[in-house]
């Protein structure tokens, strides 16, 4: 990584986070009325205003021309705008987009937001775009995207010995997670043989598996380590991040065990200096149960193959040695179509200790991890406390 890179560790913070109102929030409000919801809570969380706002960082599959009709919407007028979409990883991305852009001087506060109303609108998978050249998977009629992770996991199993009640301990934990966190939308009952149960849907990933469908959106407000040490709330700074992306489409994954996150994750904890036995608190991308296991491994946390072993026995849930998922995850908290923004809102609330009955005791560093497409796009950020710089 370049130093002038390396430089840019701890210069922004996170300063402001929310949610709109989550899982379904039925045909009154659009996904533009959830991006407003959670702006005007994430800018009270800041103590700004909007008139602060001269950077926004927007994506989303429910209106065109994201920045433009999401800053008309806001009444804002940014001098920065970024409407990069690589899927779900799309805004951790932000936070290093945003990170570079204050540095340099083309806007001092941030604002990165989204929002989708997947569940209330469709009951299914909106994507940003209908391709308008055909895959050479279409025909084989993949059910898209859990047949491309069914496939991923299935290889797990094949060349590791993975078992299905070791991607069913992902699902649990993050089941225990959720039934602390009193927005998330599925906070019932749910044990390992409830997810064996369950209605397959790809093999070998069931129902219980796959993340939720729901409404929701989200808001983050990025600003200098400056700025952010003379406003209300703890700043959680940025320490390091790096994105990678290696293929679009399943057929053209290397190795289907084996993600970009085996080179992001290296380079953002280079940049942060730090390790993966530093991390405190992990926020990763579980649209299915395999990711969880492919991250651990690829970012570091076991070896390779070692990622069902290392799950089991709640080993990742409340009161097990690693926290991962705090909120309930994509599979029992929310998954309204690109879930990467509501892990750094999860991570932020750890870093500051704003989340009571599920909260880490006294976390200095989290790692945040976001998945696009077909395990395709990866970005890695790790994020700290005052303590770390």
């Amino acid at each position: 990584m370049s130093g002038q890179e390396r430089d840019l560790r701890g210069t922004t913070a996170v300063v402001g986070v929310a949610e709109s109102d989550l899982g379904e929030v039925g045909p009154h409000l659009s996904s533009l009325d959830l991006i407003g919801q959670a702006t005007v809570r994430a800018l009270a969380d800041a103590g700004l205003d909007k008139s602060d706002v001269d950077g926004l960082f927007c994506h989303s599959a429910f209106f065109q021309l994201p920045p433009v009709t999401a800053a008309e919407y806001l009444g804002i007028r940014p001098r920065y705008s970024d409407s990069t979409a690589v899927g779900g990883s799309t805004f951790v991305g932000y936070l290093r987009h945003a990170t570079a852009a204050i540095n340099a001087g083309m806007c001092d506060v941030a604002l990165i937001t989204y929002g989708s109303t997947q569940r209330s609108t469709s009951g299914g998978l909106v994507s940003s775009a209908a391709p308008l050249t055909k895959s050479y998977e279409t025909p084989f009629g993949p059910r898209l995207p859990v047949t491309s992770y069914a496939l991923a996991a299935a290889r797990h199993m094949h060349e590791f010995g993975t078992t299905r009640e070791q991607l069913a301990e992902v699902a649990a934990a993050a089941r225990k997670w959720a039934q602390l966190n009193p927005v998330a939308f599925d906070r019932g009952e749910l044990t390992v043989d409830d997810v064996l149960s369950a209605r397959m849907v790809s093999s070998p990933l069931t129902v219980r598996d796959c993340c939720l469908v729901t409404d929701g959106g989200g808001a983050v407000i990025v600003t200098s380590a400056e700025r952010a040490r003379s406003l209300p709330k703890p700043p959680v700074f940025l320490l390091g991040a790096a994105e990678a992306h290696w293929h679009k489409d399943i057929f053209q994954m290397p190795d289907l065990t084996v993600t970009a996150a085996a080179e992001t994750g290296p380079q953002a904890f280079d940049l942060a200096g730090l390790r993966p036995d530093d991390v405190d608190v992990l926020q990763l991308y579980d649209a299915f149960s395999i990711n969880t296991l492919l991250f651990l491994e690829d970012l570091g946390f076991c070896q390779k193959g070692e990622g069902g072993a290392f799950v089991e026995d709640g080993a990742i849930a409340p009161g097990g040695r690693l926290p991962v998922n705090t909120s309930g995850g994509g599979l029992s908290y929310c998954h309204p179509g690109m879930f990467g923004i509501f892990l750094i809102i999860e991570a932020v609330r750890q870093l500051r200790g704003e989340c009571g009955e599920r909260q880490v005791s006294d976390p200095e560093v989290a790692l945040v991890h976001g998945n696009g497409g077909m395990l395709s796009s990866q970005v890695t950020a790790l994020l700290g406390t005052e303590a770390t710089l």
